[in-house]
């Protein structure tokens, strides 16, 4: 019965997994052609102790990155511990006190709340940074708005989030964000265009900093880490942002010439290396998750059969239990954790109490397959990753069997 929906599903996404394998190709391309300019060798991989002085490695790990995202510079580090914790070292590096930042994509996900607005926290309220955002229209960037709010005010930097966070709408492709870059440089717009690239990276053939983004920053154990990576996170764009972020990661007197770490960096350019291959299973397991949960009777973002923009898709579920069984399917068919019972809890930034599927090699890892959701209304479920498709298979055949129970 399950081998027949899926090969019904494989199918009607032929064509849809042949764009994938094409993006995927491309992407393959551009990394090796990075690695090969930087002329990465074995003595790369080598771990450093210390102050890391004249570090090949960490040196070559930053131009590798700059390369593969078409940026003039990257700073990336095992030291930056979490996507959020990357987006915050460029919002710090860049921004200034008396300064203003506005937000394209509405309000910035949950966790950079606190580093916007927080009170006592050391946020950017705190030193002075003010913070404004465009509501979306109909779940898309208000254009005319957004070149409206910068060309009146002149904001040091606007923002945009490539992904949808914890809402019921589609991520922003490159395109789209492409698009508006070029509106407002056109209108006279010349400061600081940021974006949050995390689960974008490596999705499409081109990258916000393709574009005509000026900063960009993500996590390792999401897509740039292809599910190899142990931890980590990466700034890169113009050279001039990117100094300011090297000095704000160490100190303004030594900036990116020190940074040590003792265990190598082997994985984090394997990671790199492997992770269009990753991503593309990642979407490839997101498209036949659309495909079969959207014939069950779900609405599923990005819909039926629609190419998605990151490697995230929304469930929206009828009952808190329909939400719960899915998150705990997925823990159950972990290769790490699969024995434990879930329950929601109250995560660090977050607004509801989230439950959470993360039976990962990498702890919180979002490019292996995973699941979340905050327990609230509408019951919406957000599931990313996949390290292989056939996972992802296996997966969806232990979320439809507990959800057909359900319905029973």
């Amino acid at each position: 019965m399950f081998e027949d929906i899926i090969k019904n599903a494989k199918k009607h996404l032929s064509e849809q997994f042949d764009h994938t394998a094409d993006v995927a190709l491309y992407n393959q391309k551009k990394v090796l052609d990075a690695f090969r300019d930087e002329r990465i060798a074995l003595r790369h991989f080598a771990p450093t102790t210390g102050y890391g002085y004249e570090s090949d490695g960490r040196t070559a790990l930053n131009n590798v990155y700059a390369r593969a995202f078409g940026a003039e510079k990257a700073v990336v580090s095992p030291n930056i511990v979490s996507g959020t914790h990357a987006i915050s070292l460029g919002l710090f590096a860049i921004l200034r006190p008396g300064d203003t930042f506005v937000s394209a994509t509405g309000m910035p996900y949950d966790t950079l709340k606190d580093v916007i607005y927080g009170e006592d926290i050391g946020s950017l309220k705190d030193y002075g940074v003010a913070f404004d955002y465009i509501p979306l229209k109909n779940g898309k960037i208000n254009e005319n708005a957004v070149i409206s709010y910068a060309v009146k005010n002149k904001p040091k930097m606007v923002y945009f989030q490539r992904s949808r966070g914890y809402e019921w709408r589609a991520s922003f492709t490159v395109e789209e964000m492409g698009g508006v870059f070029a509106k407002l440089r056109s209108a006279g717009y010349v400061v600081c265009i940021f974006v949050d690239n995390c689960y974008g990276e490596f999705v499409e053939k081109k990258e916000p900093t393709d574009v005509g983004a000026d900063v960009i920053a993500g996590s390792l154990i999401k897509n740039a880490g292809g599910g190899i990576a142990p931890t980590g996170g990466y700034v890169a764009g113009k050279e001039k942002y990117l100094t300011l972020a090297e000095n704000r990661l160490t100190a303004p007197s030594i900036g990116g010439e020190v940074g040590s770490y003792a265990y190598g960096y082997q994985y984090y350019f394997q990671g790199l290396f492997m992770a269009p291959h990753t991503v593309k299973q990642a979407v490839d397991g997101s498209l036949i998750t659309g495909y079969v949960l959207s014939d069950a009777g779900y609405d599923t973002l990005p819909a039926k059969g629609e190419i998605p923009a990151d490697i995230t898709r929304s469930v929206k579920f009828n009952t808190e239990k329909e939400l719960t069984d899915f998150i705990q399917s997925i823990q159950e068919v972990s290769p790490v954790d699969s024995f434990l019972k879930l329950e929601a809890w109250d995560m660090p930034g977050y607004e509801h109490k989230v439950i959470m599927a993360a039976g990962c090699f990498v702890q919180g890892s979002s490019i292996e397959l995973s699941a979340d959701a905050p327990i609230c209304k509408p019951y919406i479920a957000y599931v990313q990753g996949g390290l292989t498709f056939e996972h992802c298979l296996v997966a969806l055949e232990r979320i439809i069997g507990k959800l057909q129970q359900d319905k029973k």
